[in-house]
């Protein structure tokens, strides 16, 4: 009998520890190349690290160095444009497909996976796509010119005014059905009864996503709000595949010059403060959410 408990409690204790060894190496991994290296970076922020790492300790000054830079300024305000656009833009594109899927309309099986495909795709490969497609050599602009309409012209990808704006068109393709999956699960949702009894009201369609259905979208909101922020902020792959941040630095990014500074101006000092600005950018987006998330499930 006593072997019998005995052997109970080996089985239960393995039990217990099993699923902890078994993730125990990528745990390990996580902190230490994910926020061993983030805690690295925040140290060589504050050194006088050029091509390879330096210890030595110069404080402030490299944050002080990079908001001097006109190309931090530049990179800023593109993000500015860019996320500004991507998030309303996103938002509305994927609210306006939901709100058609939640019809019931025929087809729903087959239009979802068509609205939801291009978030399958890498930002390489989106980047790749949409820079052959408004290339004026190769793309939309010679296929026009192709067909007759030699006065057709669209060459924002080379036009430094409007260069940003085709990272805008991309990154949108990408994200919209993404965004209407959250808004999807949040009108799916929605318990109908509530839409029942407005609408015995005499409540008319606008009335009812104004007054109930929008307001109880909030959650799929912010979270599309906080997800579209964290990609944008970390744009990279998607701008050097479709601009290489030109031309010139037109759709320069705080991603693309903290690559740039780090790895190809041996500025490593610099390009680590720049890529610890993003760090606090997602910082002060995300714990204000996970703050508010805990807070309503208490």
């Amino acid at each position: 009998m006593a072997t019998t408990h005995a052997d109970a409690d080996m089985r239960t204790r393995l039990q217990d520890w099993l699923p902890k060894i078994v993730l125990a190496p990528s745990v390990a991994a996580t902190l230490i190349f994910v926020y061993g290296f983030i805690l690295f970076t925040i140290y060589l922020s504050f050194t006088d690290s050029r091509m390879l790492p330096s210890y030595d300790w110069v404080g402030l000054k490299n944050y002080e160095n990079l908001f001097k830079l006109s190309h931090w300024e530049i990179a800023i305000t593109n993000l500015a444009v860019f996320a500004g656009l991507y998030i309303v833009i996103c938002s509305v594109i994927g609210l306006t497909l939901a709100i058609l899927l939640d019809q019931k309309i025929r087809g729903e099986g087959f239009l979802r996976p068509i609205y939801l495909y291009p978030m399958a795709l890498s930002f390489i490969v989106t980047g790749t796509a949409w820079k052959w497609m408004l290339d004026p050599g190769i793309g939309l602009e010679h296929t026009m010119h192709a067909f007759g309409w030699e006065s057709f012209a669209f060459d924002w990808i080379k036009n430094r005014d409007f260069a940003i704006y085709t990272v805008v068109l991309a990154a949108v393709w990408q994200s919209s059905g993404f965004t209407m999956a959250m808004f999807l699960a949040g009108l799916r949702g929605i318990d109908n009864e509530i839409l029942k009894a407005a609408q015995m009201d005499g409540a008319s369609n606008w009335s009812l996503y104004r007054r109930i259905i929008l307001p109880q979208l909030r959650p799929a909101f912010l979270s599309a709000f906080v997800i579209l922020s964290h990609l944008a902020i970390k744009s990279y792959d998607l701008v050097i595949a479709l601009t290489g941040g030109g031309p010139g630095r037109a759709t320069e990014l705080p991603a693309t010059f903290m690559y740039s500074y780090t790895f190809s101006r041996n500025q490593m000092g610099i390009g680590a403060a720049s890529a610890v600005i993003m760090l606090m950018t997602v910082a002060a987006i995300m714990v204000p959410y996970l703050y508010a998330e805990l807070k309503e499930k208490k």
